[in-house]
């Protein structure tokens, strides 16, 4: 299958995905709130948060041996491939038992002082119902490597798709189980068995589209173990710095300009990055062709797919951008119930960012490609202090378009920081990045135009 038709794959897959995700963050919910009450529901919500903030790991160890799985099956070094994966799934499993054992702590202490009982959720179907809830979520830890099987044998629209099959099935189970009547304890249960069956399926299937295993065994490595933990922990950051901006420059708004400050600076920071979906997707339509060519050292077809794709998410933020500058305070005003004034000029700032969001987040996804999480991380905290710290000197000078200059001040650095050192990774210029990329994009509608007269004819 060629690279076109496979990029074509990946990103109808990842719009099926999008709209899954979407169903299963709203769908439910009228259904929750009817069945046990919108009291009892708002009880669930915090209970969640729990396994919810465990999750957040997944995002480094299984990350960092899927990566290297990738990058050395596609290099050819097969065997190394097999003991990465081998090592990679006893990391894993240390990791989950690990966590499971911190959990269980955790909740034996929350328990012990009572903190259960004070919910209206009877205290024992609590207990239970997160402890099962958690181990779904650690069951979830090995799905990052195991779609790595599907990007290194050229099949991640199928992995996607397998994916969101999953969250259809959670979806199905769960409103099934509303439907019944049937409380959080059954629900949690629902949730652990679809991650279960489909974990066993989604590895079976991956082995056999991979076809690796049959020939090479794995064996435990420590330098690769060394390895997968460094740069796991570099992954681990992400949400660390995400954190530090988000939670940071909010805090910053009410403590310098009060609790109606937040709801506005919140609420715009929300809409003006609502488009942000739309690089999600891209990216990841994008980042297992790119990886695998990496892999393959075929730096020119690399390079071309990350020129392509910065190019791309750049003028659909535009667009974005002319459509909000337009449209936004309009929308806003009927979305607040025009509960809340701001100033036209902060709109216009937050919006502003969308467009240097666009550069340094399509970038962000070269890190991972060649897996070398550290300067990302690096960047990412230091670039999120420095826009806390710029967001509450703004705040006492210029008020709430103070605090906006200072939250979008963290994509601007960002784009200084990140874009030419992406650029390094590639093996290539910034000069090159747009001028190539320029031509690149006049050929691509060079070809559309020809195959759309070809048609006519």
């Amino acid at each position: 299958m060629s690279l076109k038709k496979r990029l074509l794959n990946n990103g109808l897959a990842s719009v099926f995905q999008k709209g899954v995700r979407v169903l299963e963050e709203l769908f439910l919910v009228p259904f929750f709130i009817s069945t046990w009450g919108a009291a009892y529901y708002g009880e669930w919500l915090t209970l969640t948060i729990i396994p919810s903030v465990i999750a957040f790991s997944d995002l480094g160890f299984g990350t960092a041996a899927a990566n290297s799985f990738v990058l050395s099956y596609a290099a050819g070094d097969k065997q190394k491939a097999a003991d990465i994966n081998k090592t990679g799934i006893y990391i894993i499993t240390i990791m989950v038992l690990v966590a499971m054992l911190i959990s269980i702590i955790a909740i034996f202490v929350l328990d012990y002082f009572h903190v259960f009982d004070k919910s209206l959720i009877d205290s024992q179907e609590a207990v239970l119902a997160v402890s099962i809830l958690i181990l779904a979520r650690l069951l979830n830890f090995y799905s990052q490597l195991f779609q790595a099987y599907y990007r290194s044998s050229q099949k991640a629209a199928l992995s996607i798709n397998l994916l969101s099959v999953k969250a259809a099935l959670n979806l199905g189970v769960g409103l099934c189980v509303l439907l019944l009547g049937y409380g959080v304890v059954e629900f949690a249960i629902s949730q652990l068995v679809v991650i279960l069956v489909f974990n066993i399926f989604y590895w079976a299937k991956g082995k056999q589209v991979l076809g690796l295993f049959t020939e090479y065994k794995g064996r435990k490595n420590k330098e690769i173990l060394k390895s997968i933990t460094k740069k796991g922990l570099g992954y681990l950051m992400t949400p660390v710095w995400q954190a530090i901006y988000f939670q940071g420059t909010t805090f910053v708004v009410r403590i310098v300009l009060g609790p109606e400050a937040v709801a506005i600076f919140n609420t715009v920071r929300t809409l003006s990055r609502s488009l942000n979906q739309l690089f999600f997707m891209v990216k990841s339509t994008v980042f297992p062709e790119l990886q695998f060519e990496i892999g393959k050292e075929n730096w020119k077809t690399a390079q071309k797919i990350y020129r392509l794709s910065m190019l791309g998410v750049f003028l659909m933020s535009a667009i974005g951008f002319i459509f909000l500058a337009f449209f936004g305070l309009w929308f806003y005003k009927i979305w607040t119930h025009n509960e809340l004034e701001l100033p036209s000029s902060m709109w216009y700032i937050f919006i502003s960012g969308m467009l240097l969001n666009s550069l340094w987040w399509t970038t962000e996804m070269v890190f991972g490609a060649v897996n070398k999480p550290y300067m990302m991380a690096k960047f990412g905290v230091g670039g999120a202090i420095v826009s806390v710290l710029l967001t509450y000197v703004l705040s006492n000078q210029l008020g709430i378009t103070g605090a906006a200059i200072g939250a979008v001040s963290l994509d601007f650095i960002l784009v200084l920081l990140i874009v030419p050192y992406g650029c390094k990774l590639m093996k290539m210029s910034v000069k090159e990045l747009f001028s190539h990329g320029l031509f690149d994009f006049k050929t691509l509608i060079h070809q559309f135009k020809h195959k759309i007269q070809n048609l006519k004819k």
